[in-house]
């Protein structure tokens, strides 16, 4: 939702290019995560499970490209910036466990 919020402040000429993508990337983390879940083995949640984290990846670098582009804060950027790593630690460590 986060990633909503400051979008919403990109301006119009990037709608259907950073704002998408960037949109598009972390609600796919979300989502795979969600659909994994409800898969039958683990064999099958661990593969959404890393489809989640090319899609932080995703985000990670997009942030990191909005901010030097300057269209994200300073402040914006560091709690994004958190939150992915955050998301991406999280989910690693969930892929890992489900691995043993």
């Amino acid at each position: 939702m986060a990633v909503y919020r400051v979008t919403k402040q990109f301006p119009n000429d990037e709608r259907y290019g950073l704002t998408s993508q960037l949109r598009r990337a972390a609600f796919s983390a979300a989502v795979n995560i969600v659909e994994g879940s409800a898969r039958r083995s683990t064999k099958e949640f661990r593969r959404f499970l890393d489809i989640s984290l090319s899609s932080l990846s995703e985000v990670g670098y997009a942030l990191r490209f909005a901010w030097e582009a300057g269209l994200l804060t300073d402040d914006d950027w560091s709690a994004l910036n958190d939150r992915q790593s955050r998301a991406r630690f999280l989910t690693w460590q969930l892929y890992r466990a489900l691995g043993r």
